[in-house]
């Protein structure tokens, strides 16, 4: 009771600051005085309060969060029983929710956020994976993932968040890569180049062009032209069994990306900071 008839004291003095009641320094006067009493009466750990909000809770909240657990754990051990269609509803509403509650997050603490943010996406790209496989529609892998990339893409770029956006070229890399493997089955060394390094080039230039309206996103351009610059050499280890002259080719790249990079550091440089 303590508490709550500070906290409300201390709405009162913000109150009279808004309504020009009293003077700004007699305020700051009283809401130093009550905020600092406030402040010694809550513990400072993580687990201090957690549990002074469990013993604070009401019994109304009690309720509501032992049917919330309990709803999760029936929808976790029901969920290969229920239509495809609300399986898929399930996944959406869940991303959707832990989407908005991040955004709002954002606004007053960044990295928690963010954990909202991206556990929705990772929930809805092994949500969507998990439902493939459950019934059987493996074959639609690439283009559920292609889906994922061009979301995460729009997603970074519209609210700012340079991990997401070159997560979204990383899995437009890796339909990309599938595809290759699935047209291309015994291709050349000299194909493999062709294949991604004229793409380095292009997203280099992108850097330039995107520069102008979003360093941020520059800079993430700039990342994915370096990633497709190596593409070759990891395609090679990864999905080809005896990859030719990898290791000088891993060595010539690393020379030649790095020469450049010095070479023009002054204007990319400039195009990401």
């Amino acid at each position: 009771m303590e508490t709550e008839r500070r906290a409300i004291i201390v709405k009162e003095i913000e109150h009279w600051r808004r309504s020009k009641l009293l003077p700004d320094q007699y305020c700051d006067f009283l809401l130093n005085l009550y905020l600092d009493e406030l402040t010694d009466r809550q513990p400072s750990s993580v687990a201090g309060k957690a549990a002074l909000a469990v013993g604070n809770a009401k019994g109304r909240q009690w309720l509501l969060a032992a049917g919330f657990v309990s709803l999760i754990c029936f929808i976790v051990l029901y969920f290969n029983f229920f239509h495809y269609a609300l399986q898929i509803g399930i996944v959406a509403i869940a991303t959707l929710g832990l989407l908005i509650k991040g955004r709002r997050l954002r606004r007053s603490h960044e990295a928690g956020g963010l954990v909202y943010i991206g556990a929705g996406m990772l929930l809805m790209l092994s949500g969507g994976i998990y439902l493939l496989q459950l019934h059987d529609l493996q074959q639609w892998g690439a283009a559920f993932l292609s889906f994922c990339a061009l979301f995460w893409i729009t997603y970074g770029i519209a609210d700012r968040i340079p991990l997401l956006h070159f997560g979204g070229w990383a899995a437009a890399m890796m339909v990309y890569a599938i595809l290759l493997s699935r047209t291309a089955e015994h291709p050349q060394w000299y194909e493999v180049q062709l294949y991604w390094v004229p793409l380095s080039f292009v997203f280099a230039w992108c850097t330039w062009f995107v520069q102008r309206w979003s360093k941020p996103a520059s800079a993430v351009l700039l990342a994915a032209a370096l990633v497709l610059w190596f593409m070759p050499e990891i395609y090679n280890a990864v999905l080809i069994e005896e990859p030719a002259w990898l290791q000088l080719q891993l060595i010539l790249k690393i020379a030649t990306g790095g020469l450049l990079l010095f070479t023009l550091r002054k204007r990319w440089i400039a195009w990401v900071v």
